[in-house]
């Protein structure tokens, strides 16, 4: 256990691990769900898994929605691995940066969490049915990230030729 505590790096802290914890904490508080698990190393993996999914919404919903309205200006790629060879705090100010969206998606989905908590007591929806949507739309959600993740992998590749 300490050698996997010992590689987790400080991006898969903020932007996975502690969005990951602050949601569940909050969602016990604002909804009926009640995701806190009492085995910790359970816990760690489940709060991770739901800090990643946070982390992706925010990367392949948010931001892009931020772009498309003009709020947020990107850098062409390879200009940003340019930058970062010459500039290290770059990486460090990139790291933060996702963290800022990542409490931003989370901030969100703890809205859309409460709204569908209310609308499922309205209408009395089938837990059956809402697992399986949730896994269809995680499903899509984490085809979309490999995609961008793809993405991002040939522009660096392309930027170092």
């Amino acid at each position: 256990m300490k050698d996997i505590i010992d590689k987790i790096s400080s991006y898969n802290i903020f932007n996975y691990l502690f969005p990951g914890v602050l949601f569940v904490v909050i969602a016990k508080k604002l909804t009926d769900y009640d995701f806190i698990q009492d085995d910790n190393i359970l816990g760690a993996f489940l709060y991770y898994f739901i800090g990643m999914v946070i982390s992706r919404f925010g990367s392949v919903i948010i931001e892009p929605f931020l772009k498309k309205v003009k709020f947020l200006k990107f850098r062409e790629y390879h200009k940003y691995v340019s930058a970062s060879k010459k500039d290290s705090k770059i990486e460090l100010l990139s790291e933060v940066n996702n963290t800022y969206r990542t409490l931003n998606a989370m901030i969100i989905l703890l809205l859309l969490m409460k709204l569908f908590n209310y609308l499922s007591i309205k209408f009395q929806f089938d837990n059956s049915i809402s697992i399986i949507t949730l896994t269809i739309l995680i499903f899509i959600l984490f085809i979309f990230s490999y995609r961008k993740q793809t993405n991002y992998i040939t522009k660096r590749i392309d930027a170092n030729e």
